[in-house]
């Protein structure tokens, strides 16, 4: 692991260096998570990444809402905020747009961005704010002990739904893409290389950024993607993709995807089968600001097709706080340095004796 030199002399005595690893991250709170949960798979790489990004500490902050997800701001030695219920995107907005130099990252669950906090979710990501949002998702809400959440699958029994939920689950890649997110992703837990490279990329997005990690709750929901993540299975289960190669999967990469021309629908063809040739199977771009494929690959679901694993979408455009603070700076350049007391006394005012 690469170190970052610290130049801040307040970390150094008489000013000198100091080198960051992933020690200066970790605080002196006792971890509260159950053994085996998947967050610490989670923890773990985003504190391996932290020193790798070149940014002094004191210039990071991690923001949560309410969830065992949400412990996350207590084990990261940066500055942080444990919030209310699902409201971290919007208070990690305030703190971005007043100070656009941080670094804001949002770490929330399934049930806390997408059920009471879907609207501070979308809207975050709609704004294309800097933030780098970290949604663990265990289709399940573990904190209240075992109750269905937005990304449970229909028909599961649970104990707020004893005879199987019938609500249809809610796809977060989608939700994603609808509110143009201009960084999409997806991991898991029990791939931890391949974990730290998506975090890594999400640290360097500049915009509006979200990564889904599959995240194994061993108490309330155990081994709910064991059908596909298994070692004994995943070369044929699951697919990582990697921008600007053709969509291949199994372990021999003998068959791949290619968009159906009647249906526009994805389908799992054979290489060199019924004459298909590798210039019919999908190409990832990740890039592109038309993210129709990008999104027919975050709709493909286990067991009809392998689960899609990294980035779908990565694009550039103008990111909220800095449209935010070139509107300050025109408004000053026409109209003069404001005063809060002209303000205060503006407008419809009175005066009672």
């Amino acid at each position: 692991m690469s170190e970052h030199v610290h130049t801040n002399g307040t970390n150094g005595s008489n000013g000198s260096p100091v080198k960051l690893t992933r020690n200066d991250f970790v605080t002196n709170q006792e971890v509260r998570w159950c053994p085996g949960c998947g967050d610490y798979s989670i923890l773990a790489q985003v504190q391996k990444v932290m020193p790798e990004l070149g940014i002094d500490k004191e210039k990071i902050v991690f923001i949560s809402g309410i969830g065992c997800s949400s412990r996350f701001p207590y084990y990261m030695n940066t500055y942080g905020f444990h919030t209310i219920h699902g409201r971290a995107p919007a208070i990690a907005t305030g703190v971005k747009s007043a100070n656009p130099d941080l670094q804001v990252w949002v770490i929330t669950g399934d049930g806390d961005s997408l059920s009471i906090g879907g609207n501070h979710f979308i809207h975050a990501l709609r704004r294309n704010v800097n933030l780098k949002i970290i949604l663990f998702n265990n289709r399940i809400y573990g904190l209240t002990k075992g109750q269905y959440s937005p990304t449970s699958e229909l028909g599961k029994i649970n104990k707020s739904a004893p005879m199987g939920t019938i609500d249809y689950p809610l796809n977060p890649l989608s939700v994603g893409f609808a509110a143009e997110a201009t960084f999409i992703g997806r991991s898991m837990d029990v791939d931890p290389k391949h974990l730290s490279a998506m975090v890594e990329r999400l640290a360097k997005h500049k915009g509006s950024g979200f990564l889904e990690v599959y995240q194994n709750c061993n108490i309330f929901n155990d081994g709910t993607f064991k059908s596909f993540s298994d070692r004994e299975v995943k070369d044929e289960r699951m697919l990582y993709l990697e921008h600007g190669k053709p969509i291949l999967i199994g372990k021999d990469k003998a068959k791949g995807i290619r968009i159906n021309r009647q249906t526009l629908a994805p389908e799992i063809v054979t290489i060199g089968q019924d004459g298909v040739t590798l210039d019919d199977i999908i190409v990832h771009d990740e890039h592109t600001n038309e993210p129709y494929l990008a999104m027919i690959l975050g709709r493909m679901q286990y067991p009809e097709f392998p689960v899609p694993m990294g980035i779908f979408r990565a694009v550039e455009r103008p990111t909220y706080e800095d449209m935010l603070s070139n509107q300050v700076a025109d408004a000053i350049a026409k109209r003069g340095a404001g005063s809060i007391e002209k303000l205060l006394n503006s407008g419809e005012t009175w005066t009672i004796n």
